[in-house]
């Protein structure tokens, strides 16, 4: 793949970040201010102040595995390297699940890919014309315990979502922080699983997608977005990269696929 680099196109992946950026919920905004000025001091210059946990982002495996690496004891070779998008969007819906079969049934899935998931919810990021920031964090589709055993099957490098996080919002701090909400999914699960939310995420898979992977440095990027629509369902290389932060437990990243034109 990509032989002949003047043949590649590149696609930035990546949600636009500045202080109007919403962080997860409950993590600290992104705070920039100017220390200098050109007009004063002969240059530019500033500081900010925020979270990891802030547009788009690398979990480390440090972020809920106390033994994990760190962002910095990542092997580049962990960071690139073929990946599969695959277009889940025509069965996103609120609060909905998807599983394993969804994305096999679209891609071709390969052990030690990377795997980036399209829900289309990056429709309702901050920065863009549908934005709603409420169903971007709180109601976006998810998985199960069934997605976070394959996902350890298959070894993958690291896998990329297009949304709040790459567990359900109702397996998170989320399902207690957003009682009202919590209460649409139970209806919504009840209605279409005959199921209520204790039974499809019982305390003991609590956020399986960090729980469960982690500590085998199976990781995640959040908050995917850009051009991501240019390249659904399709092989290519993906490239993730993060700041070279020793002690860091995630990091705001860049995300860019590379493909052939």
């Amino acid at each position: 793949m990509l032989k002949h680099w003047d043949q590649v196109q590149m696609y930035d992946l990546t949600q636009k970040l500045s202080h109007l950026t919403p962080p997860w919920p409950t993590y600290e905004p992104l705070q920039i201010k100017f220390f200098k000025r050109l007009s004063s001091n002969g240059a530019n210059g500033q500081v900010i102040t925020t979270s990891n946990h802030v547009g788009t982002h690398l979990d480390g495996s440090l972020h809920f595995c106390t033994h994990g690496r760190d962002i910095a004891a990542i092997p580049l070779e962990d960071l690139i390297g073929e990946a599969v998008v695959v277009d889940l969007s025509d069965i996103a819906e609120d609060y909905g699940i998807y599983t394993s079969q969804d994305i096999m049934k679209r891609v071709e899935v390969k052990k030690r890919d990377i795997l980036l998931i399209n829900t289309g919810y990056h429709k309702y990021g901050w920065d863009q014309p549908e934005a709603d920031e409420v169903r971007y964090m709180v109601k976006h589709p998810g998985p199960t315990k069934e997605f976070s055993a394959w996902c350890r099957q298959m070894e993958f490098k690291w896998v990329g979502v297009d949304c709040g996080s790459a567990d359900h919002p109702m397996n998170t701090k989320i399902r207690e922080w957003a009682p009202r909400e919590a209460r649409e999914c139970e209806a919504y699960f009840q209605e279409k699983y005959g199921k209520s939310l204790d039974d499809i995420f019982p305390p003991q898979d609590y956020q399986l997608m960090h729980v469960d992977l982690f500590p085998y440095n199976i990781i995640h990027a959040e908050n995917l977005g850009g051009e991501i629509d240019k390249v659904l369902n399709k092989r290519l290389i993906a490239g993730c990269y993060p700041w070279r932060f020793e002690g860091g437990e995630s990091s705001i990243c860049r995300i860019v696929a590379y493909d052939e034109k």
